[in-house]
């Protein structure tokens, strides 16, 4: 998809004298964990504080700890089976896969820049999405080079071992954001994990998050 150049905004951390630590790990997989919406997004709320691309006034701007990964990640992009009902011919989300499973639509490299919005609005999004349920400026994937432990924040900053990451962010959308079924809180980012599926609005599209030559979670 197109990139979209964004501007980082600096805030009170030196986070450019830090040193970033992106390599994949092959330490066990942690059991899931619940949705963590304890960090907050950066919502545009005027002209003033916004940020304008290509005439249009974005509804996020990208925080200061964001970074380009040095992980290969992947959208592998499914279309996912609908059902319907008779009372209600409008498409609702499905539960189950037929036997055959969901056609692969195509894989997007994701990891060339530090943010990528989803949205109709093909001037700004870098991964156009043409579903009537979606809005214009959905959701971002955004990747914020952070402590792997909070605790190290309390000590010498020059000691930090950073990770790169990446998060969702529902950008106050019409229908929401889904992350494995569960609605993601607005103007929140939430972490993601590799095998993580991501399903916007009422889309018949999942995307699965995976890193290169992964195959699966």
């Amino acid at each position: 998809p197109t990139g979209v150049v964004l501007d980082n905004y600096n805030n009170n951390n030196n986070n450019d004298q830090q040193k970033e630590d992106t390599n994949d790990t092959n330490s066990p997989k942690q059991p899931a964990q619940k949705p963590n919406f304890g960090l907050s997004g950066a919502l545009a709320q005027d002209d003033t504080t916004g940020n304008v691309y290509n005439g249009v006034l974005l509804k996020f701007t990208e925080p200061a700890e964001a970074r380009t990964p040095n992980t290969r990640w992947r959208l592998y992009v499914f279309k996912k089976h609908t059902t319907t009902t008779k009372n209600d011919t409008t498409k609702q989300r499905a539960t189950t896969k037929d036997d055959d499973g969901d056609e692969l639509l195509e894989i997007m490299h994701v990891s060339k820049q530090s943010a990528y919005l989803f949205g109709r609005d093909h001037k700004v999004a870098d991964i156009p999405v043409d579903h009537p349920s979606l809005s214009k400026q959905h959701c971002v994937l955004q990747f914020r080079a952070l402590p792997e432990n909070r605790d190290q924040m309390r000590g010498d900053h020059q000691q930090l071992k950073l990770r790169c990451k990446p998060y969702m962010i529902d950008l106050e959308s019409t229908h929401g954001t889904f992350v494995n079924g569960v609605k993601l809180e607005q103007a929140r980012y939430y972490e993601l994990r590799k095998g993580d599926v991501i399903t916007l609005g009422f889309s018949s599209r999942e995307y699965v998050l995976l890193t290169e030559n992964t195959t699966s979670a």
